[in-house]
């Protein structure tokens, strides 16, 4: 061979040596490449502003979610409206995710099903620091620090910490579980907050098979409420004053509905639950107006050495006092019971119990309007004029 030869094919090695090297660079730049997420951040009062941020890469126990479908809860318009503590932050923590980055260490969720790349998951929206008074007493529900996360604003790292964003960062040590195959995306997202409270607050309601229960309110919570009581072999008694929601309580399993236009006064509608218990009263009260007053009704309603259950009114506000008779408390030995999130825990059993019946009660029927990540504005303005009943962010639509 020439020398002339020679030369040009080491040449032509070399050319290709570079060029794949030149490709391999170009690669890792398209690897390399900044990409970015969107929330909707709290900005002022019944004010919010979209914000785009660089999305945080998942390091060692943390997860990235890219949202699938949130819902916009009851605590959402409140925080919208100025009346709670949490201000100026991103919305939303009832969602559903599918997982698009897993940080070194997580194999599975917190019930140890192995998880993967794609696979939708729910997580539990506070965090548990398992360090504070609370969190050493066991009420990890109660976590002095579970907020703190949540209610930062969207400017401080890692930006994607609520339900109205593109994606979802899931911290370290935060509880979070793969939803079941057979449980649609608008029912899934609900799950991580009224569902879940609901079923921690029957857990500890004391009842029993055959017992009566009357639900204060046929919102969302007093329909879960209803279907969960069901299962449980109670007998269910729903006081609402709007008919579509009574309709509604119906199709959630609730045996009797008290219509508040035609029992519009306290006394006739003890009087009607006596009739419907033969005189026996309630042995649970469950109270999800939000309404100050309905505590002195439901003290009233519940029999003697009966539970009540307070969940509804969760705003600390002098303005939201009310007079009750602290005798009637007494005289009936009734057990109070307030009732706020829930054990980690019990997120996994809400699933478990939706994958059983979400066919069987309406659940998806709640969820009756859908908006992208830019309509959150006017999704807030109908959710808290109630033209909707459950409106669901598609931020990814």
């Amino acid at each position: 061979m020439k020398m002339e030869d020679c030369v040009n094919r080491w040449r032509l090695v070399e050319l290709k040596k570079i060029f794949v090297t030149i490709k391999k660079r170009n690669l890792l730049r398209v690897e390399e490449r900044v990409l970015n997420g969107r929330v909707a951040a709290m900005t002022g009062l019944e004010e919010m502003t979209i914000k785009e941020y660089e999305l945080p890469k998942a390091e060692k126990g943390q997860v990235i979610l890219e949202i699938i479908k949130a819902n916009i809860c009851g605590s959402d318009i409140h925080m919208w409206e100025g009346k709670h503590v949490l201000k100026n932050h991103v919305l939303g923590h009832e969602m559903v995710g599918k997982i698009v980055e897993i940080g070194e260490g997580i194999t599975t969720d917190y019930a140890g099903q192995s998880i993967a790349v794609g696979d939708r998951v729910v997580p539990v929206y506070y965090l548990t620091c398992q360090k504070c008074q609370a969190c050493l007493s066991g009420h990890f529900n109660l976590c002095e620090n579970g907020s703190d996360f949540m209610g930062q604003i969207s400017e401080k790292h890692p930006h994607f910490t609520g339900g109205f964003g593109t994606h979802y960062f899931i911290h370290a040590n935060q509880y979070f579980y793969k939803v079941p195959d057979n449980i649609p995306d608008n029912v899934a997202a609900g799950s991580n907050c009224g569902i879940a409270q609901i079923m921690y607050a029957m857990d500890n309601s004391n009842l029993k098979v055959n017992d009566y229960f009357v639900i204060q309110g046929a919102g969302g919570l007093g329909l879960f409420a209803s279907a969960i009581a069901k299962t449980m072999g109670a007998n269910v008694i729903v006081i609402d004053g709007v008919d579509t929601r009574l309709t509604e309580a119906k199709k959630f399993g609730a045996d009797f509905v008290i219509n508040m236009k035609e029992y519009d006064t306290v006394d006739k509608r003890i009087a009607r639950i006596n009739e419907i218990t033969n005189g026996h009263g309630a042995d649970v009260v469950l109270e999800v107006t939000g309404i100050p007053k309905a505590f002195d009704e439901g003290l009233r309603i519940v029999r003697m050495g009966g539970t009540y259950l307070e969940l509804g009114n969760v705003l600390v506000d002098e303005s939201l006092n009310t007079t009750i008779v602290p005798g009637l408390i007494t005289r009936k030995c009734i057990t109070i019971k307030g009732i706020l999130r829930y054990q980690p825990w019990y997120l996994h059993k809400t699933l478990l119990f939706l994958e059983k019946y979400h066919d069987k009660y309406p659940f998806s029927s709640l969820t009756d309007r859908t908006y992208s990540l830019d309509e959150v504005q006017l999704a807030l303005e109908k959710a808290a004029s109630k033209e909707v009943q459950r409106a669901i962010i598609e931020p990814n639509k």
